[in-house]
């Protein structure tokens, strides 16, 4: 027994230790990643450096968060040391400059997912507040009594509670999507869990506990012949692969700055420009308005994406997410997807040789994510992680914020290592 856990430790320890950029590069890659070694992308993340419990850190929990390059540090420091101003209440230069620095902030990662134009991208608090904005907002104008909201069995509980509340205010109902053995969504199960009562489906593109990849494309599709609303949960996909909203066909599409490589606090909303348009507030205060009278005529409100940034912009995080964007872009997404896949490959086949781990979710590292949820024979799972952790190894035990995709498959908790 000793032996087995030696060896399920050392495969572990092994999977990976870069955050959501891909897996640990083992061996100098072909192409792609400027030529550069595993220790050199390793080296661009400080943390990585540190020690855990008197040993090497082995950060493997890269799906709660993501470790920062220096490049996103050395932005942030900027700009807080020699940029810092509110952009949207002064004229003088360092305000345009912080103005400008938002607005290019907002390009890039309207440039990330393909969007038409920057008025579809609303910076949000992350992607728990993009969804809540879609489930209060779009919700609130479109659901009713006789309507359906289609969430599944493996949403992260940012992607599932916010539409729990909606039906309590709006009166709509609930159906559950199920997954198959393998984490996929059921496709054949999709068009009679559909019908004329079908306002909103979303989905996670990518599991956060099984990291099975759905095909968002197909989905989109079935849903619009239906006549519905279609929201992906991509947070995360986006640090994993190149994700475009317009090859998606997708109608909202949400993601998280901290787990890829960005800053805590920031996430983005990417939404088709006509459901902004329509859509009411989230939030209200300065700057999502364009005029404000008490008597002669009521409030506007501001346009697009502005319409539901209220107060003031939180600026840092932005070109903070933006520096994220273009660190990823630096290394190359189709290399990074390719390393990925190898080193997930090779993590299930070196898992698959042990017994007493029981891996949840697709056994073909090309229907995965670098992303390992599992449970050990006789082994509670934050005791797994504690010993983990004894070792410098950095996991996450528990629920996984998604209780229901872990009963699925009749468990209620597990160990996650992810990068």
């Amino acid at each position: 027994m000793e032996n087995a856990r030696r060896h399920f430790l050392r495969t572990i320890s092994g999977v990976a230790a870069l955050p959501a950029i891909g897996s640990v590069l083992t061996r100098e890659p072909r192409t792609g990643l400027g030529a550069a070694s595993s220790t050199d992308v390793r080296g661009q993340f400080p943390l990585l450096r540190d020690s855990m419990n008197g040993r090497p850190l082995v950060y493997l929990d890269s799906a709660a968060t993501t470790q920062r390059p220096r490049a996103v540090l050395d932005t942030l420091d900027t700009f807080y040391l020699h940029e810092n101003a509110n952009p949207s209440t002064s004229l003088h230069a360092l305000a345009r400059h912080s103005a400008s620095l938002y607005d290019e902030a907002r390009a890039t990662v309207a440039r990330f997912l393909n969007a038409r134009g920057s008025g579809e991208i609303v910076f949000t608090r992350g992607a728990t507040e993009a969804i809540n904005l879609v489930a209060s907002s779009w919700g609130g104008v479109n659901l009713g009594r006789r309507d359906e909201i289609l969430i599944t069995v493996s949403d992260h509980y940012s992607s599932l509670v916010p539409w729990q509340l909606a039906v309590r205010r709006t009166g709509a109902t609930l159906r559950i999507w199920d997954v198959s053995d393998d984490g996929h969504l059921r496709l054949a199960r999709l068009d009679t869990l559909l019908s004329k009562r079908t306002k909103m489906v979303t989905f996670p593109h990518v599991s956060n506990v099984l990291g099975a990849i759905n095909p968002a494309k197909e989905i989109c599709e079935r849903v619009h012949r239906a006549g519905a609303v279609v929201l992906v949960d991509a947070a995360q996909s986006v640090p994993h692969f190149s994700v475009d909203v317009r090859e998606i066909g997708c109608d909202f599409l949400t993601l998280s700055g901290h787990k890829m490589c960005g800053p805590m606090g920031i996430g983005a909303l990417w939404a088709r420009r006509e459901l902004l348009d329509a859509m009411p507030p989230f939030q209200a205060g300065s700057n999502m308005v364009h005029e404000v009278e008490l008597e002669s005529a009521p409030t506007r409100f501001a346009e697009g994406a502005l319409k539901f940034e209220a107060g003031t912009p939180n600026v840092a995080r932005a070109v903070g997410l933006a520096a994220a964007v273009r660190f990823l872009e630096s290394l190359g997404r189709k290399e990074l997807w390719r390393r990925e896949q190898e080193m997930t490959e090779y993590a299930l086949a070196s898992l698959s040789k042990i017994k007493r781990p029981r891996i949840l979710g697709p056994t073909k590292a090309s229907e995965r994510i670098s992303v390992f949820s599992f449970v050990v024979e006789n082994g509670k799972p934050l005791d797994v992680a504690a010993l983990l952790d004894r070792l410098g190894v950095a996991v996450r035990a528990g629920d996984l914020a998604s209780l229901p995709a872990l009963k699925r498959f009749g468990v209620t908790a597990a160990v996650r290592a992810s990068c």
